[in-house]
């Protein structure tokens, strides 16, 4: 048993492993492809249920041709699709920061602020100052 394993290491050349070690990179690849495909396919509002519903069928049942004309014929639309997706998530993300640090304008720091430069300014009195800190403050 043991020799038999040193001469297939031995018979298998160096050459055959770079082949091998080639054609499993590219099989990695082609099931990359076919998933970002099937996830767009998917993530596509603009399909109805019949067309997501086809172009699945196409990509499983014939994958090679149905992966190339899918490239093809919608392969621009996925990269624009992609980049407003990633745009979207990036402005929610920029949106969720700022609400949470507070850079909004809409902390209560930034109102208290207020409402002492309009009490400083005499557009309010020590009374409506004192009621509008209190409803800030609850709040």
């Amino acid at each position: 048993m043991k020799d038999s394993a040193v001469n297939l290491a031995v018979d298998y050349p160096l050459l055959n492993m770079f082949w091998t070690m080639l054609i499993l990179f590219l099989w990695i690849l082609w099931f990359m492809l076919l998933f970002r495909i099937i996830g767009d396919i998917f993530r596509d509002d603009g399909l109805n249920g019949w067309g997501k519903a086809g172009w699945t069928a196409f990509v499983i049942l014939l994958p090679f041709l149905g992966v190339f004309v899918y490239l093809i014929a919608r392969g621009r639309s996925m990269g624009e699709r992609e980049l407003n997706r990633v745009r979207q998530n990036e402005e929610q993300f920029r949106s969720y920061v700022r609400e949470t640090a507070g850079g909004g304008g809409s902390g209560h720091a930034d109102e208290l602020a207020r409402l002492a430069d309009l009490k400083r300014s005499g557009a309010i009195t020590e009374a409506e100052f004192a009621q509008a800190k209190a409803k800030v403050l609850a709040s």
